[in-house]
């Protein structure tokens, strides 16, 4: 394979948090022991550096492929350019689940399940841990844009759930003041999708999610620098 010019490689925080990423993909499978968990299937989640539940998905090919391109910004739709925002995502936990990887087709036994049918199987884990996370959010919500539908509560799987930021990105990647703006930017790429095309009831509901997020980040970091806010009356006087 002929070397990257190095004109041509990412930058080198990119190159370092995939590496991290890498190495977090090369972890022993607790599900399926002698394999990787990045070669594994079933359902993921990404947190930020709160904790604060960010996205849940599932994936039927692998978490290499799928969770690489949610990250690494290979992916072109919606969800890549207006909601999630990979710089956002310090943490990633996934379930494995096995044997959805080698699953038999409901209708033609004797071969493989097609996506289709791995993606029911897949349905009720995604959903328990949609709601599990769910409620440890302090807005009670996570940013998926499209709404996961309902199933039976099921018992979920072993769990890696693995920082993907190196140490020494972790302080300028965490500073309230980076994050502030970032999200800020999200929110106006959000608010300016919505405002040209025609878009879903979840869309606009991530929206008010990504505002309450923001304010709850701006308000952490205004007690942070000990900054005075005025009460309502102080407020009230001031309009008289």
């Amino acid at each position: 394979m002929a070397k990257i010019a190095k004109k041509d490689q990412p930058p080198r925080a990119v190159q370092l948090i995939r590496a991290e990423l890498t190495k977090v993909m090369a972890l022993d499978d607790p599900n399926e022991p002698g394999c990787r968990i990045g070669d594994a299937v079933g359902v993921y989640a990404y947190f930020d550096y709160d904790l604060e539940p960010i996205y849940v998905g599932q994936t039927s090919s692998s978490f290499r492929d799928r969770v690489s391109r949610h990250l690494t910004g290979q992916r072109s739709d919606a969800v890549a350019k207006f909601i999630l925002d990979p710089f956002e995502v310090a943490f990633v936990s996934m379930w494995s689940v096995p044997y959805v990887a080698t699953a038999q087709s409901f209708r033609n036994p004797g071969q493989k399940a097609t996506s289709a049918e791995k993606k029911r199987l897949l349905d009720p884990y995604e959903y328990t841990v949609y709601r599990a996370i769910e409620k440890q959010s302090r807005f009670r919500a996570v940013l998926n844009e499209g709404v996961i539908q309902a199933t039976e509560i099921v018992d979920l799987p072993a769990v890696i759930h693995e920082r993907i930021i190196p140490a020494e990105l972790w302080e300028d990647r965490k500073h309230s003041d980076v994050r502030i703006a970032r999200r800020a930017a999200t929110i106006s790429r959000l608010s300016q999708m919505i405002s040209e095309r025609e878009v879903s009831g979840g869309m606009r509901r991530t929206l008010l999610l990504q505002a309450k997020r923001l304010t709850w980040l701006a308000e952490q970091r205004i007690h942070e620098v000990g900054v005075e806010l005025p009460d309502a009356e102080d407020a009230r006087i001031r309009d008289d």
